[in-house]
C-alpha cells in the first residue's frame, strides 16, 4: 500500500480522520478494525474523534493492522495536539485582551504598590496577575461570586463615587490575610466577655494596643486585618466569615481620627454579635451609600458601647458643651474625650471644627 504524504495545516485534524482513510482503502470497517485489535469499538470511536490520544501502545497496534509504521501514527498525533495547543493559546490570549480594560478597575497599580502582586509589563501579564490574586481564570467570573456581590450592589451606581471593583480588591486583600491566619472557632460567649477589655484600650496610642487589640479577637477566633486603603473604595470596614468558625473583622487606614477608628471597630464588633455569618458587610464614610436596617444596628450597637446612651443623654440635657465638661463626662464614662468630641460632631450637638484639639490622630505603621 502506498503511504499518502500528510500536509499539515493551522486546523487541528485529528489523526483519526488519516485513519478512516486508510481502513476505507483497504474495505476495513471500524468495528472489523476493532476486532482486529481487539480493542473495544467505543475506545477506537474516540480515537476517530480525537476525544482520545493515539498512545505509542496504539500506533504498534496500528501498524501491524494497517500497514502504516507506528512513528506516523504518534507525529500526526503529536502535531496534531500541538495544533489543539496553539489554538487554544490564540483563543486565550484573545480573551486576555478583552479583560484588559478592567486592569485599571481592579486597581491593579495600587495593589503592585502595596507588594500585593507582582509588577508586569505587558498588559496581558498584569490580566494573568489578577488572575492569580483573585484566584480565578477570567476577571468577569468576579462579578458572580456571592462573597463580592455587597461590593458591587454598593459601588458603581450613578450618584455613588465608589469602584465596586476597587472595593472587591480591597475584600480580597483581606481575605487573603485572614486565610492564613490559624485561630481557635469561633466562641460568641468568649467574644461578648472580650469586648469591655477592647473598650479599654481605646485610651492607648496604636503601637501600644495593636498586638493586644488583635490577640483578644483572635482567642475569640476573630482574625482583625488592618487594611490599606484603595483609592476609590470610600470604606471604613467591613465584615465577612470564612466558614462558620472563622470571622474576620477588615479596618481601613485611611481616617487618621481615632474616634472614628474606634467607633467603626465597634461597628464592625456589632455585626458579629447581632447578625448571620452568610453576609458581607461594608461600612462607608460616603454619605450617599444606602442605609439599612442591620447596618442601623450595627451603629446602635458601637455607640451605646462606647458611651451608654443613659449617660449621654443626662450629658446633653445639661447643654455645657465646654472643653472642661466634656473632658470631666469622658473621665465619668471612662473613654478618651476626642470619642466624646466626635459623637458630639456627628450628631450636631456642637460644630465640626470645635474642641478638635481633644480629638487625636493616629499614625499607622
Amino acid at each position: 500500500m502506498e503511504t499518502k504524504e500528510i500536509i499539515c495545516s493551522d486546523l487541528p485534524v485529528p489523526p483519526g480522520e488519516y485513519l478512516e482513510e486508510i481502513i476505507e482503502e483497504l474495505g476495513i470497517s471500524k468495528n472489523e478494525l476493532a476486532q482486529r485489535m481487539n480493542r473495544p469499538a467505543p475506545k477506537l470511536s474516540a480515537i476517530f474523534k480525537g476525544a482520545k490520544a493515539i498512545t505509542p501502545d496504539t500506533a504498534l497496534q496500528l501498524e501491524k493492522v494497517v500497514g502504516v509504521p507506528a512513528h506516523i501514527w504518534t507525529g500526526l498525533e503529536a502535531d496534531y495536539r500541538l495544533t489543539l495547543a496553539r489554538q487554544n493559546e490564540i483563543l486565550e490570549q484573545k480573551r486576555l485582551k478583552e479583560e484588559i480594560k478592567l486592569v485599571t478597575k481592579f486597581r491593579y497599580a495600587d495593589l503592585v504598590k502595596l507588594n500585593i502582586i507582582k509588577k508586569r509589563t505587558r498588559p496581558t501579564d498584569k490580566i494573568l496577575e489578577l488572575h492569580k490574586f483573585f484566584g480565578v481564570t477570567a476577571l468577569k467570573t468576579i462579578y458572580n461570586l456571592p462573597r463580592y456581590q455587597t461590593a458591587f450592589r454598593f459601588g458603581g451606581g450613578k450618584k455613588q463615587k465608589a469602584s465596586s471593583e476597587a472595593i472587591t480588591s480591597w475584600l480580597r486583600i483581606g481575605e487573603l490575610k485572614a486565610q492564613k491566619q490559624f485561630l481557635p472557632a469561633f466562641d460568641k460567649n468568649r467574644f461578648k466577655k472580650s469586648i469591655q477589655e477592647i473598650r479599654s484600650l481605646t485610651a492607648r496610642e496604636p503601637d501600644k494596643f495593636q498586638d493586644e487589640l488583635r490577640q483578644k479577637l483572635a482567642d475569640s477566633g476573630v482574625v482583625l486585618v488592618l487594611c490599606p486603603h484603595l483609592p476609590g473604595t470610600f470604606v471604613q470596614g467591613a465584615t465577612f466569615w470564612l466558614g462558620k468558625n472563622k470571622a474576620v473583622i477588615m479596618m481601613t487606614i485611611r481616617g487618621k481620627w481615632a474616634d472614628i477608628f474606634w467607633f467603626s471597630l465597634f461597628h464592625e464588633l456589632g455585626h458579629i454579635l447581632l447578625h448571620d455569618c452568610n453576609s458581607v458587610f461594608l461600612e462607608t464614610d460616603s454619605t450617599e451609600s444606602a442605609r439599612d436596617e442591620k447596618e442601623d444596628e450595627a451603629d446602635q450597637y458601637a455607640a451605646e458601647t462606647l458611651i451608654p446612651s443613659s449617660k449621654f443623654e443626662l450629658f446633653i440635657k445639661e447643654g455645657n458643651f465646654y472643653k472642661d465638661n466634656i473632658i470631666q463626662f469622658a473621665n465619668e464614662v471612662q473613654i478618651p474625650p476626642g470619642i466624646v468630641v466626635g459623637r458630639l460632631q456627628h450628631e450636631k450637638y456642637i460644630k465640626n471644627e470645635w474642641h478638635n484639639d481633644l480629638r487625636i490622630r493616629y499614625d499607622w505603621t
